[in-house]
């Protein structure tokens, strides 16, 4: 089973509406001498939205492909569903990993349909009962896709049978699955809001060791005590803070900024890549240091 590939620094979701200014930073890369202002270190796309395209845009996919790394973020698996999982959708998403050569395919720890689609991600209840059934179908979802999976933690408005905490339950899919974690850092401050809990302690309970790469966005203020996850506007002061205890507490993660709606213009969603750069960089460089310092000490009794 593939294990998760190398990726680092700051990424942007693969929009079909960014994909002209993005040729058009491209060409620009390739004229100038800097190449750290300005970059994007991955890309994410959703599988759903790219599976059998071809023509143009399937050529215009391949080019950035082939030039740039990439992980793959599904929509629709529905993990925590009634219905039984779409093994049929699993074998597609497969094809189109491979045909790429992306390694980390994540999706979201929630379910989105039942006789039908339901165009949300919806919580599944934090119980015992719930951990065994999502771990079994993330089991057969790796098993078919030959790689692990990134679950990922969402936003929720409501927690219907609960009998345990979101971080307790995360942990214990974690555990049951033996997957790995896309930690959505906006969704925790979402949560930490609208339910009323400390959002560096459930920063804190999650085990640094699984966590493949993070999320980072925006979001609207419904009320005081209310937040939506929109992915349509820029990242607040409060989710940068809690992104840089993040980079404390499991070290410097590839990051991924997501931008849905109201997209800006291009220039902009790389200035929010450079400020997750500046946040990473000291994080590096305090992990680095004792490293550096065993390295000195080696060379010495050497």
């Amino acid at each position: 089973m593939l294990r998760p590939a190398a990726i680092h620094g700051a990424g942007l979701g693969l929009r079909r509406s960014l994909l002209g200014p993005l040729q058009d930073w491209r060409a620009s890369r390739e004229r100038s001498d800097d190449d750290r202002a300005g970059a994007i270190d991955f890309f994410e796309v959703a599988p759903e939205n790219w599976i059998n395209v071809g023509g143009r845009l399937g050529k215009t996919l391949r080019s950035f492909t082939e030039a740039h790394a990439f992980v793959c973020h599904g929509l629709s698996l529905s993990l925590g569903g009634p219905a039984p999982l779409d093994e049929t959708l699993l074998h597609k998403i497969r094809r189109l990993l491979d045909e790429h050569g992306v390694a980390i395919y994540s999706e979201h720890l929630s379910y989105c349909s039942d006789d039908g689609h339901l165009y949300d991600l919806l919580p599944i209840p934090y119980t015992e009962a719930a951990v065994d059934y999502v771990a079994a179908r993330i089991r057969r979802a790796q098993d078919i896709l030959d790689r692990r999976i990134a679950i990922e933690n969402v936003s929720c408005y409501a927690t219907p049978g609960r009998e345990m905490s979101e971080a307790d339950f995360t942990n214990a899919v974690l555990r049951a699955a033996d997957c790995d974690l896309l930690l959505d850092v906006n969704n925790v401050y979402v949560n930490s809001v609208n339910h009323r809990y400390d959002a560096k302690a459930f920063i804190d309970a999650m085990p640094a060791e699984r966590i493949a790469y993070l999320h980072i966005a925006g979001h609207y203020d419904e009320a005081p005590d209310l937040i939506v996850d929109s992915h349509a506007a820029p990242v607040i002061d409060p989710v940068w803070d809690l992104l840089d205890y993040t980079y404390a507490h499991c070290g410097v993660k590839p990051t991924l900024l997501e931008r849905d709606f109201r997209i800006p213009p291009l220039a902009e969603l790389l200035g929010e890549l450079d400020h997750i750069r500046a946040i990473q960089s000291p994080r590096q460089v305090e992990t680095a240091l004792p490293f550096a310092r065993r390295e000195k000490v080696a060379q010495s009794a050497g």
